[in-house]
């Protein structure tokens, strides 16, 4: 099992955190992928294999878009994958789509259904790139074209959603606002229609998201980790883990968790 990433192009990185990929040789045998609360979107090409999602009606997307979301979602496969993908911040949903980001928060549409027949050429050519680096400068070549003149609109609320994604320490919404200059009212509604999600719920998720950097550590307790990401207690820390993850921290830190295998590679 092998996941790397690639570095997007400089200039993309104001929309773009990185281009990755995620390959596996499972034939014969289950494997789970379990992706959980994220306050960022993705873009996914599934170049070999399918993931399908238990006792969930539909036919899984060969190319779509994960909208950021609080929830957490299991995927299974019994075959041999291939998965490239771009990580987005959820600002460039409405840029890229025209679409409010609150109207696909949670969502997982494929890309044919957003953009109709360019979004079907897209997926196809990405699909048949002989490579990952190939599939970079692909999608990365489309991205520029679609955001190229639409750098400079909403810095300030883009500045502040990126602010509360990087998991930045903010006391509350006031600071926030004020830290960015709108009032708490353009922040909240600027915030729905480019981020997709409240900035309490995208700095709870972010904050979570802090936490996972601590896998693999064994010498860290969760009151540790919990107090380190800045949980005021362990019950508020195991409670928030639960509800985005599915996991119990004690699970996640020091047991065996399903489906992160790849952070092992």
């Amino acid at each position: 099992m092998q996941y790397q990433t690639i570095d997007a192009p400089a200039s993309l990185s104001p929309f773009v955190k990185c281009f990755w990929s995620f390959e596996g040789n499972q034939e014969g045998q289950s494997y789970v992928y379990r992706s959980l609360a994220d306050g960022c979107a993705e873009l996914i090409f599934h170049y070999k294999g399918l993931f399908s999602e238990p006792d969930v009606q539909g036919n899984p997307f060969y190319a779509g878009l994960a909208a950021q979301t609080k929830e957490y979602k299991r995927y299974i496969t019994q075959e041999a994958f291939g998965i490239f993908g771009a990580y987005l911040y959820p600002f460039a949903i409405p840029l890229l789509f025209n679409i409010p980001a609150y109207e696909l928060t949670g969502e997982m549409p494929d890309l044919v259904t957003l953009l109709g027949n360019e979004g079907r050429i897209l997926q196809d050519t990405i699909l048949q790139a002989p490579g990952n680096h190939q599939r970079s400068i692909i999608l990365g070549n489309y991205l520029e074209k679609k955001l190229q003149n639409r750098f400079s609109e909403h810095d300030a609320v883009f500045s502040a959603i990126r602010h509360v994604i990087q998991a930045e320490e903010i006391s509350n919404i006031p600071a926030l606002s004020g830290m960015f200059c709108m009032s708490e009212r353009t922040l909240e509604r600027k915030f729905k229609d480019f981020a997709g999600l409240s900035p309490k719920l995208l700095f709870r998720i972010s904050r979570f998201k802090s936490t996972l950097n601590d896998y693999g550590n064994q010498t860290r307790s969760l009151t540790e980790i919990a107090h380190a990401c800045g949980y005021y207690d362990q019950s508020h820390f195991i409670s928030e883990f639960k509800s985005f993850s599915g996991y119990h921290p004690r699970q996640y830190f020091h047991g065996r968790p399903e489906g992160v295998e790849w952070r092992d590679a």
